[in-house]
């Protein structure tokens, strides 16, 4: 299996050497450019196409939130995992809108680190446990303001499986395995739930799919295709 690709975008230089170095220190992993502002993140987020781009809230020149909207926009296949200090609920809630895959707090140790940096390579969403369950009582405190049948009825029964396996945290491959669909399938359901859903990651499909009511973390799914 080729190495992860991954761009890190951080204004401090210290600490971008290292993340490279416990990235390159874990293996399987290169990385393919340095940022130091938003804007120059955007640019080689374009230049390089990464899998992964290490993101910091905080950055000169364009925010860490708009230079994640951007390359999501611009890099379809780029995931985004937000390395912030910030614990601030608006801070959480703004990057995933705006696309991200992940928002780890940067007092994460080395372990953790690669692990979350594999976990949302294989496709999988993370948010840091400390702000998880704020993050879930927001989005389902907007929910009872919400039309619950919006956008539902656009997805077939298949579809709608696919998207409650992937509210509960299971990767492409779970899925395969409890639908007995291969893992193309999978890929081209989920692509047909983004763009009917108007959404452009997991996480953001995930949230809405609790938001909205039509899955929950508790619930079970059939284990065939019907």
């Amino acid at each position: 299996m080729s190495a992860l690709r991954l761009l890190l975008a951080d204004d401090h230089r210290l600490f971008r050497q290292g993340l490279r170095y416990i990235c390159e220190a874990a293996g399987g992993m290169e990385i393919v450019a340095e940022a130091e502002d938003g804007l120059e993140a955007v640019r080689l987020a374009r230049e390089t196409h990464p899998d992964i781009v290490l993101m910091d809230i905080q950055m000169p020149r364009l925010s860490g939130v708009e230079a994640t909207r951007r390359i999501v926009e611009a890099c379809p296949g780029a995931r985004v995992i937000v390395l912030t200090m910030f614990r601030e609920d608006r801070y959480v809630f703004d990057a995933i809108k705006a696309g991200a895959q992940g928002y780890l707090l940067k007092d994460i140790d080395e372990t953790e680190l690669v692990e979350a940096i594999r976990r949302v390579g294989r496709g999988e969403a993370l948010v840091d446990p400390t702000l998880a369950t704020r993050l879930l009582d927001e989005f389902r405190r907007l929910s009872r303001s919400a039309d619950r049948a919006e956008g539902l009825e656009d997805l077939t029964e298949g579809e709608m499986k696919v998207l409650r396996l992937v509210a509960q945290g299971a990767d492409n491959k779970t899925i395969a395995r409890k639908l007995h669909l291969s893992a193309r399938t999978v890929a081209n359901r989920l692509s047909e739930i983004y763009r009917k859903l108007h959404v452009n990651s997991r996480t953001q499909a995930a949230l809405l799919a609790l938001r909205k009511g039509w899955a929950s973390l508790e619930e079970g799914v059939e284990e065939r295709e019907g």
